[in-house]
C-alpha cells in the first residue's frame, strides 16, 4: 500500500477502498460494539504505514462519490493521529497533509469546513506557524472573499487556534513584518458588523480569547473593541450578546481600568441583560456582579445602581422550570443511588500545621452553576461588600415573596428563604435584632410540604449557627437552640434524599459552631444518626459519616461513654465488616474513624487491633496492586493507602502509648518507609504526618531505620521539593522536630543538612505556607536545643528571619521547644546573636506567658546576660529601638 514519495503523492486503489469500508464500518449504526473493536484493531494496523495519515487526508479532501459522514470520520482519526506524530511524520508527508488541507477551507458542507478547522488547530499546536506561512496567506484571502463559505470556513480554523494556542498568534513569525495577531485583529473587528451571526459569533470569540494574554495589538486598539462590544450589545443572536457580557467579566476582571471611563454604561447594559429571555445570556451578565466586588472595584459606582439591581436578582433565584434539582427533588430516598450518581469525593490528606485547609463554604448543595445559584452568589457579595445598606431595599421583597400563598407560591417563597440565607454573613448586624424572629420563623419552614422549601431551609438555619449558639446561655435561647437541633433531626430522617443532604451538611455546621454545647443531647443525636445510617443510600451515608465524625471532634472525650459506645459503635462496626478492603465507600468510613479515635483517645483502645490491622492490610494490598495489580487482586488506588495512613494517625494521636503493643507485631515501619518513598504527593504528606505521630509515642520502633527515616524527610525539605509539594514538606519537618526531641543526640549526623534546608526557607518567607514557616522555625529551635554545639557557629546567617518566624507562632509547648533551643545556642555562642538583638527581644515579646517556670528563667538569665554584655549605652540604644508594647511585655524578664 505504502507509495513511492512524489511531490503528488497518490493512493493506491486497494488500499483506499479497504480503508473507506472500515471507516464506513466503524460509524455504521448496525455494527456491534465487538465489531466496532475489531475494526478500530484494523485501523490501528493501517495506522503503522507510514502514509497513513495520506490516505486520511485524500479520503477527507478529495474522495468523490464518499459520503460525508465517512469524510468526516477521516479528518477524526486524521486529527487524533496527528495529535501524537505529527513531528514524527516525513517532512513531505507533514507537506502533504498541509498542502490537502487548505483548499477545504472553503468547502461547501459546513461539516467537512469545521472539521478542517479542527484539524488546523492541531497542526498548529503540534507544529507552530512558521512552518507554515501557506497558512496565514489563505486565511487571510478567504476571510477577504466575498464568499460565506470561505469566510466562515476560515474564521472557524482562526477561532480554534485562538482558543487552543491565542499566544502562538502572539510571536515574531520569520519572513513576517508583523506579528499574525496584527493582521489578523482588524480583520476581526471587521467582521462585528457582518451581517451573518456566525461571522459575529466567531470573531468576537477569537478577540476574547486575547482578553487575559493582552497582547499589545489589542491593547492599542481598545477604543475600537469597545465600540465593538457597544454595537454587538443588543445583537440579535444570544450567543454574540453572550459573548459580549463574557467579554466585560472578563475586562473588569483582568483590566478594570479599561472600563472604567465606560462603567455607567456597562453597568446599565449589564442590568439590562440580566433579564435577558435568554437564561444563558442572563448567566453570564449575572457574573459581572461578583467579578466587580472581587476586582475590588470602588464601591460608590455600583451603589446607584443596587435599587435596581437587587430585586432583578431575587426574581433570577427562583427555580427555573427546566431546574434539574426540581427532578431531582421527586427522588424518594429508598431509591438506590445509581454508580453515576455518586460524586467523586476528595480525600484531604493529613497536614500538622496552623492553617488546615480550609472546608469549602457548603454552599447549596447540588452541582450544576446555572442562574439561580450565580444570583444568589451575587447577592451573598454584594451583601459582603454593602452590608446593612441593601436590606431597606431587600427586605420588603423577601417579606412579600414569603407571604405568596398557596402551591403556585413554592417558589417564590423558597427564593426568599435562599436570600436570607445569602446574607446571613454580609448583613449580620442589620439583622442581629430581628434573628429571633427570623430563626423562629424559619423553624416551621423545616417541615414544609415541598422538599426544596425544607432542603433550602435547613441551609439557611445553619447560616445562622453562631447566633443559635450565642442565645444558648438564657432560656428563651436554649429553647430556640432546642429547636433548631429537632428540627434537623428530624429533617436527617426525611424520606427525601435532597433534604436528606441539605439537613446532614446543616447539621455539621451547627455540630462546628456548638461543640461541647452538643454533650447533653448527644444520646438523641446518636439515635437519629444511627437510624440515617440504616435508611439511607449510598451517596448519602457518606454525608451521615462526616456528621458523625464532626461530632466526634466537636464533643471530643464527652463521647466516651458506655451509653454513646452502644449507640454508636455497633452499626459502624457492622458496616465496616460488610465491605471489603477494596470497596470505595470504606473511604469515608475510614475518615470518619480516624474522628472517632482522636475524639476517644484510650477509650478506643477495645476497638483498636482489628481497625488497627486492617489498615495495614490495606495499605499492604495498595503496595503490591501498584507494582502487581493481578497477583494483588485489586486495582491500585492511592486514596486507600492515604484514608489508612490518615487513621493510623488518629489512632497514634488517640492512644498515646497504647499503640505500642500494635506497633510491634507488625511491620508499619517498613511499609511506611516506603510510602514515604511514594511518587504521589499525598501519599508522602499522610507517611511523614504519620512518622511524626509515631515518634512522639513509640519512638524505639522507628530507630532501627532511624538514618533512613531522617535522610527521606531532609530531602522533602530541598527547596526544588518545597514549592512542588509544600504540603509533604511541611510534615516532614514536623516530623524531623519530633524526632529530634525524642533521639536527641542521635540526630546529631543529620543536623547540618537539615538546617542548610530550613535556612532558605525562613529567609524566602513571603510566599510560602504560613504553617510551613512555623514548622520550620520549631524544628531549627529543636535541634539547637538537642545540638547547640553544631547549630550555633551558624546562628548568625538565620537569626532575623526565625525570629521574625518565631513571634508569629501561638503559645504551645513546640514553641516552648523552639525556645529553648534560643537559649541553648545563646549560652553557646553569645556573640552570635548580637546583631539581630532587636529581632531575638521581639520573639520573646511575642509570648503571652511562658508557662514553663524553667524556660521563663532561661528566658531572664539570656535577656540580663546581654544587658551585662552591653555597656556604655548599647543596651539602652537597643531598647530604643523596640515599640513601647514590646518594652512593656520584656518589662516581665525584669530587664
Amino acid at each position: 500500500m505504502a507509495a513511492a514519495v512524489t511531490p503528488s503523492w497518490q493512493p493506491q486503489e486497494q488500499g483506499f477502498k479497504e480503508i473507506c469500508t472500515l471507516l464506513e464500518q466503524q460509524i455504521s449504526h448496525s455494527s456491534s460494539s465487538a465489531d466496532k473493536s475489531q475494526i478500530w484493531n484494523q485501523i490501528q494496523q493501517y495506522s503503522n504505514l507510514p502514509d497513513f495519515n495520506n490516505y486520511l487526508i485524500f479520503i477527507f479532501s478529495r474522495a468523490q462519490g464518499i459520503s460525508v459522514e465517512v469524510r468526516q470520520a477521516a479528518g477524526l482519526y486524521l486529527k487524533n493521529n496527528l495529535r501524537n506524530v505529527y513531528n514524527l511524520m516525513q517532512p513531505e508527508y507533514q507537506q502533504y497533509v498541509k498542502s490537502e488541507l487548505l483548499p477545504c477551507l472553503g468547502a461547501a458542507d459546513k461539516h467537512i469546513r469545521s472539521t478542517t478547522g479542527t484539524i488546523i488547530s492541531v497542526v498548529v499546536q503540534t507544529g507552530g506557524v512558521s512552518q507554515w506561512p501557506e497558512l496565514l496567506q489563505a486565511l487571510v484571502s478567504c476571510l477577504d472573499s466575498s464568499d460565506l463559505n470561505h469566510m466562515e470556513g476560515a474564521m472557524d480554523a482562526l477561532s480554534k487556534i485562538c482558543e487552543d494556542v491565542p499566544q502562538i498568534l502572539d510571536t515574531d513569525v520569520p519572513g513576517l513584518a508583523e506579528r499574525p495577531i496584527n493582521i489578523f485583529l482588524p480583520r476581526l473587528f471587521r467582521f462585528f458588523q457582518s451581517p451573518h451571526a456566525s461571522l459575529r459569533k466567531l470573531s468576537l470569540g477569537s478577540v476574547n480569547q486575547y482578553i487575559m494574554l493582552m497582547p499589545s495589538a489589542l491593547y492599542v486598539s481598545m477604543d475600537q473593541y469597545l465600540q465593538g462590544l457597544f454595537i454587538l450589545a443588543n445583537d440579535p443572536t444570544a450567543e454574540v450578546r453572550k459573548l459580549v457580557c463574557a467579554a466585560f467579566v472578563q475586562l473588569i476582571e483582568v483590566r478594570p481600568s479599561i472600563l472604567e471611563p465606560h462603567l455607567r454604561n456597562v453597568i446599565e447594559y449589564m442590568l439590562q441583560v440580566n433579564k435577558d429571555a435568554d437564561e444563558e445570556v442572563a448567566l453570564e451578565s449575572c457574573e459581572f456582579w461578583s467579578a466587580y466586588c472581587d476586582a475590588q472595584m470602588p464601591p460608590e459606582n455600583l451603589r446607584e445602581f443596587l435599587p435596581r439591581l437587587i430585586p432583578i436578582l431575587l426574581s433570577n433565584m427562583a427555580y427555573a422550570d427546566d431546574d434539574e434539582s426540581l427532578i431531582e427533588a421527586e427522588e424518594e430516598g429508598s431509591q438506590p443511588d445509581r454508580d453515576q450518581d455518586l460524586k467523586p469525593r476528595f480525600h484531604v490528606s493529613r497536614f500538622h500545621g496552623s492553617d488546615d485547609a480550609e472546608d469549602d463554604d457548603d454552599d447549596d448543595v447540588v452541582n450544576t452553576w446555572n442562574l439561580r445559584k450565580c444570583s444568589a452568589a451575587a447577592l451573598d457579595i454584594l451583601s459582603n461588600v454593602f452590608g446593612d445598606e441593601i436590606l431597606p431595599t431587600l427586605m420588603p421583597i423577601v417579606e412579600a415573596k414569603l407571604s405568596t400563598v398557596g402551591d403556585d407560591g413554592w417558589k417564590e417563597r423558597e427564593a426568599a428563604v435562599l436570600a436570607l440565607g445569602a446574607i446571613g454573613e454580609g448583613c449580620i448586624n442589620g439583622l442581629y435584632p430581628h434573628l429571633p424572629e427570623i430563626v423562629a420563623f424559619l423553624i416551621p419552614l423545616l417541615d414544609d410540604k415541598f422538599p426544596l422549601i425544607r432542603s433550602i431551609s435547613c441551609w439557611t438555619v445553619s447560616r445562622f449557627s453562631k447566633f443559635i449558639i450565642q442565645g444558648i446561655g438564657h432560656p428563651k435561647g436554649y429553647e430556640q437552640f432546642d429547636n433548631v437541633l429537632m428540627g434537623l433531626l428530624r429533617r436527617i430522617l426525611d424520606d427525601n434524599k435532597r433534604v436528606q443532604e441539605a439537613a446532614c451538611s446543616a447539621f455539621a455546621t451547627l455540630e462546628e459552631e456548638a461543640a461541647e454545647e452538643l454533650a447533653p443531647r448527644l444520646e438523641i443525636i446518636l439515635k437519629h444518626l444511627m437510624v440515617a445510617f440504616g435508611k439511607y443510600q449510598r451517596r448519602n451515608l457518606r454525608i451521615v459519616y462526616d456528621a458523625v465524625g464532626t461530632l466526634a471532634e466537636a464533643v471530643g472525650a464527652e463521647l466516651n461513654q458506655p451509653v454513646y459506645l452502644d449507640i454508636l459503635m455497633p452499626p459502624l462496626i457492622e458496616k465496616w465488616q460488610q465491605l471489603s478492603n477494596s470497596d470505595k465507600d470504606l473511604f469515608p468510613l475510614l475518615e470518619c474513624f480516624t474522628s472517632i479515635a482522636h475524639a476517644l483517645g484510650p477509650g478506643f483502645t477495645q476497638f483498636a487491633e482489628p481497625v488497627f490491622r486492617r489498615c495495614i492490610n490495606i495499605i499492604q494490598t495498595q503496595t503490591l496492586a501498584k507494582a502487581n495489580p493481578a497477583a494483588a487482586g485489586a486495582q491500585y488506588d492511592k486514596e486507600f493507602i492515604v484514608c489508612s495512613l490518615d487513621l493510623l494517625s488518629g489512632l497514634t494521636e488517640g492512644l498515646g502509648s497504647g499503640i505500642e503493643s500494635l506497633v510491634s507485631q507488625c511491620s508499619l515501619r517498613d511499609l511506611l518507609l516506603q510510602c514515604c518513598t511514594d511518587d504521589a504527593h499525598d501519599v508522602r504528606q499522610s507517611a511523614f504526618a504519620l512518622l511524626g505521630d509515631l515518634a512522639r509515642v513509640c519512638v524505639v520502633h522507628l530507630h532501627p531505620r532511624l538514618s533512613e527515616i531522617l535522610e527521606l524527610a531532609a530531602k522533602q525539605l530541598e527547596i526544588s521539593k518545597v514549592h512542588q509539594a509544600i504540603s509533604v514538606a511541611n510534615n516532614a519537618c514536623w516530623a524531623i522536630g519530633e524526632l529530634a526531641v525524642k533521639v536527641r543526640q542521635e540526630i546529631s549526623p543529620f543536623v547540618l543538612s537539615v538546617i542548610s534546608c530550613l535556612v532558605p526557607i525562613l529567609q524566602h518567607a513571603e510566599g510560602l505556607n504560613k504553617s510551613l514557616i512555623e514548622n520550620s522555625a520549631i524544628t531549627l529551635g529543636r535541634l539547637a536545643w538537642v545540638c547547640p554545639d553544631l547549630v550555633s557557629p551558624h546562628m548568625e546567617h538565620f537569626m532575623q528571619p526565625w525570629c521574625n518566624a518565631l513571634s508569629m507562632i501561638r503559645d504551645d509547648v513546640e514553641k516552648e521547644d523552639a525556645f529553648r533551643g534560643l537559649c541553648a545556642m545563646v549560652k553557646a555562642n553569645p556573640s552570635g546573636a548580637l546583631s539581630s538583638l532587636v529581632y531575638m527581644c521581639k520573639a520573646i515579646a511575642s509570648w503571652h506567658e511562658i508557662r514553663s517556670e524553667d524556660l521563663h528563667n532561661e528566658v531572664c538569665q539570656v535577656l540580663h546576660g546581654y544587658k551585662q554584655m552591653l555597656r556604655n549605652g548599647a543596651w539602652d540604644q537597643c531598647m530604643s529601638a523596640l515599640e513601647p508594647p514590646i518594652k512593656e511585655k520584656l518589662s516581665k524578664y525584669q530587664v
